[in-house]
C-alpha cells in the first residue's frame, strides 16, 4: 500500500510537470511569449477575454486536481486534502481577479507585480507552502499523541 501511495504522489508531480510542459499546447495564453521574453518593452499581445479566463480556470482545475492527489497520498488524510483544496482555491480567488486587473491595465500597475501575480494564477505555488505546513502539523499531532 505504501508503494502505491508514493507512486500516486509521483503521478501527481508528473501531472503538474506535464501541465507546465504542455502549457503552450493545452491552454490559450497569449501572455506566455510576452513573459518568456522577459522584456517589458515588448508589445502587449492581442487576446480574447473569455478564452483567456476559461483557459486559466481550466489550468487551475488541473493544477488543483494534481495538487490534491499529492496531498491526499502524501498525508493519507481526506480532511487535510479538502483543507488544501480550499486554501489553493482561496489563493486563486484572490490572485486571479488581481491578475485580470493587471491585464486590463496593460500591466501599467507594474511589470514585475503582474509577472508574479500571473505565477500565482498559473502555477500551484501554494502547494510549496501547504506540504511543509501539513508535515509540521502531522509531527505536532504525533508528538501530542505520544505525550498524552
Amino acid at each position: 500500500m505504501r508503494i502505491l501511495s508514493w507512486f500516486l504522489v509521483f503521478a501527481g508531480l508528473c501531472g503538474l510537470v506535464g501541465v507546465r510542459m504542455l502549457e503552450d499546447q493545452i491552454f490559450y495564453d497569449p501572455f506566455l511569449n510576452y513573459f518568456h521574453e522577459a522584456n517589458k518593452n515588448s508589445t502587449f499581445p492581442e487576446f480574447e477575454w473569455i478564452k483567456l479566463i476559461v483557459g486559466h480556470i481550466f489550468r487551475f482545475v488541473l493544477n488543483l486536481f494534481f495538487s490534491c492527489v499529492i496531498i491526499r497520498f502524501l498525508f493519507k488524510n481526506k480532511e487535510w486534502t479538502v483543507q488544501g483544496a480550499i486554501l489553493i482555491s482561496i489563493i486563486f480567488a484572490i490572485t486571479f481577479p488581481i491578475y485580470l486587473y493587471c491585464i486590463y491595465d496593460r500591466f501599467e500597475i507594474g511589470y514585475l507585480f503582474s509577472f508574479y501575480m500571473r505565477r500565482f494564477v498559473i502555477q500551484p505555488l501554494i502547494l510549496l507552502l501547504i506540504v511543509p505546513l501539513f508535515y509540521y502539523r502531522r509531527q505536532l499531532l504525533l508528538r501530542n499523541t505520544q505525550n498524552g
